[in-house]
């Protein structure tokens, strides 16, 4: 009879469950070699199990332990040293994606001068369009020079004087080793992107902030400024306030960023020197003949709105380049840009259709502006819905700073004031609102984050650099206005600062030159 086992075993087979016919063969009848192979089997198993167990109780290992002796402290440092120079001529490992990026963003700022020409250009009178435009393309060559010679040197040196200015007598016409290690004194201490650039690629890119600035200034005195008086004032502006301003805002050292104060992109150093120095120098200036009895209208809209749009292309350069590589902060405040923009428009066209019942298109491209300016000290510390409140401040209150002039009689021919100084000053207040750590950690706002002191420090800064630029400003176009002087003579002004000043005409449509073969036999 049949082992009940075995015939389990059978049973499987017929059913197709069975490992073999070979293994019931071989396990029936339970002959001794089977009895002994599924013990040993099974005491390996065990053997398996418990022997890592019995290692863990088993009693420690005892190492032997060797005492080093110690090195002798001379000897350490003379290594150090050592080891110190002959890596001091190694040259950093930037980083290809950023460098890539800051160039780009470098070029990206650029192109926001012809913008800036084009949109101030269609909003003067025809016969002062040249001149106007020209106003911006000549900062590219009179800042460019200063820049050179010593403006990054003032801006981005090694702080003096108590963090107020720069000066490493290196970089002065460009004359350092940039391709030394450690590239040197910027990008070390730019907290946002060390090493990961060249200085020289920094050193164009902000060039291009050094560029625009003075050049917004023209805005406010348009239509009447002399070619002597605005190259001579700018040049000396960009010295004694924009460098300045920079290096105390942008340097970790300076003494308005060591007080704690942020501007990620320029609201304090670009919009509020720039539009605060409008207002002294059109003061100084005075009004152009027939302001405000006779009605100037813009000779070209066209040109204004084409304007808007490179200036809003270009300041994605402006904003997300500052971030210093092309990471997330870069992601943050080029989108914070856009939303903040747009809704400056839509902003600005409401609130001039609840002052005069209509939308006009200068007032589409005014609000655009004004939230491309609104948002640039925030552009790197806020979050999406914060830049979309921010835009509508930007177009509401800086729609009725550009009216302010008609209250205190003052020309702001182009609203550099109140649209550059208002939207700046706005920006730097509530970016100490708005900031979130959670979106850069370098600052900590109010609403997110429960720190209301810093839109104490953002006040401070702000009202600080109005100050500054107004002060330092209003007296350099009184000293030039007592010396070669800054206002064209009136009957240039009446003709038209393009043939009265530079001898052309910008436009020339209405009359068709003389041809030069007859066509008559």
């Amino acid at each position: 009879m049949k082992r009940p086992f075995a015939r389990h075993l059978q049973g499987l087979h017929r059913l197709g469950l069975s490992p073999g016919r070979r293994l019931v063969d071989w396990l029936h009848p339970w002959r001794p070699t089977a009895r002994i192979f599924v013990v040993a089997v099974l005491l390996l198993g065990w053997l398996g199990s418990a022997v890592p167990s019995l290692a863990q109780t088993a009693a420690p290992v005892v190492t032997a332990t060797t005492t080093q002796p110690a090195v002798p402290a001379n000897i350490t440092k003379a290594i150090n040293t050592a080891v110190a120079a002959a890596t001091s001529n190694v040259p950093p490992a930037y980083n290809a994606g950023d460098t890539a990026w800051m160039l780009t963003s470098t070029a990206l700022v650029m192109v926001m001068m012809p913008g800036l020409a084009l949109y101030y250009g269609g909003i003067v009178r025809k016969k002062n369009w040249l001149a106007t435009m020209w106003t911006s393309y000549v900062a590219l060559g009179v800042i460019t020079l200063q820049w050179f010679m010593f403006g990054y040197c003032l801006a981005f040196g090694h702080s003096v004087l108590g963090g107020f200015i720069g000066w490493s007598p290196n970089t002065l016409f460009l004359w350092k080793d940039f391709n030394a290690a450690g590239g040197g004194y910027v990008m070390d201490r730019m907290s946002s992107a060390p090493h990961t650039i060249p200085d020289l690629v920094f050193c164009m890119f902000q060039l291009m902030f050094a560029i625009i600035t003075p050049a917004l200034i023209a805005g406010s005195v348009a239509e009447r400024v002399s070619f002597r008086g605005f190259v001579a004032f700018i040049f000396l502006w960009a010295t004694f306030v924009y460098d300045p301003l920079a290096h105390a805002v942008w340097v970790p050292t300076g003494w308005l960023a060591h007080m704690g104060a942020v501007d990620f992109a320029g609201g304090t150093v670009v919009h509020i020197s720039s539009g605060v120095a409008g207002l002294a120098f059109c003061l100084v200036l005075g009004k152009r003949i027939g302001y405000p009895k006779h009605v100037i209208q813009p000779n070209a809209l066209g040109m204004t709105l084409t304007g808007a749009g490179l200036l809003w292309f270009g300041w994605y350069g402006f904003n997300a380049g500052s971030a210093n590589a092309a990471n997330n902060l870069a992601c943050m405040a080029f989108t914070n840009t856009t939303i903040a923009t747009a809704i400056g428009g839509l902003a600005w066209n409401f609130a001039e259709y609840l002052h005069h019942r209509r939308c006009t298109t200068l007032g589409m491209a005014s609000g655009f502006v004004a939230g491309l300016v609104a948002i640039t000290p925030a552009c790197g510390y806020i979050q999406p819905w914060s830049a979309a409140v921010l835009g509508v401040m930007a177009g509401m209150v800086c729609y009725w700073g550009a009216q302010i002039k008609n209250i205190f009689g003052y020309d702001d021919a182009l609203d550099a004031f109140g649209v550059h100084a208002v939207g700046g000053y706005l920006g730097a207040v509530m970016t100490g609102v708005f900031a979130a750590y959670a979106t850069n950690s370098a600052c900590r706002g109010w609403i997110m984050d429960g720190h209301f002191a810093q839109v104490g420090l953002q006040f401070l800064a702000a009202s600080n650099a109005a100050i500054y630029s107004f002060v330092v400003s209003l007296i350099l176009a009184l000293v030039l206005d007592k010396t070669i002087g800054i206002r064209v003579p009136d009957h240039v002004e009446i003709q038209g600062l393009d043939i009265g000043v530079h001898g052309e005409n910008g436009w020339d449509i209405g009359t068709l030159p003389e041809p030069a073969v007859s066509m008559i036999a």
